[in-house]
């Protein structure tokens, strides 16, 4: 599992020229430009339209997202039921504190 934090801007081209200022690489994009993918060395940021500032946790796996919620239930936490998306499946949860955290699996032919 690869961690991938969402990073939410009403500016996604500013935001973006920041972090790739900072070292971050570019990765796919969307094709309507509302979602970009920022590689680093430990994940990946992306930036996705939306209210500015807000920040979520998200993870990409290859595992199947049955599987994992199969082991968040057993485990006590009752995830979502994994929806269809425009960039792939994705599956949500909320952790002990009570914050939503996204697992994704991607198809990046749907988006780039």
């Amino acid at each position: 599992m690869r961690v991938m934090p969402i990073r939410y801007s009403s500016d996604v081209e500013a935001v973006t020229r920041f972090y790739r200022v900072l070292g971050l690489r570019a990765g796919p994009v969307s094709r309507p430009g509302s979602w970009v993918e920022l590689p680093a060395d430990g994940g990946v940021l992306a930036v996705h339209r939306g209210d500015a500032g807000r920040c979520e946790l998200a993870f990409e796996t290859d595992e199947a997202l049955e599987d994992v919620a199969a082991r968040l239930r057993e485990a006590g936490f009752e995830p979502g039921a994994p929806a269809d998306e425009g960039f792939g499946y994705s599956l949500r949860v909320r952790d002990p504190d009570g914050v939503w955290v996204q697992i994704n699996q991607y198809d990046r032919e749907l988006y780039t």
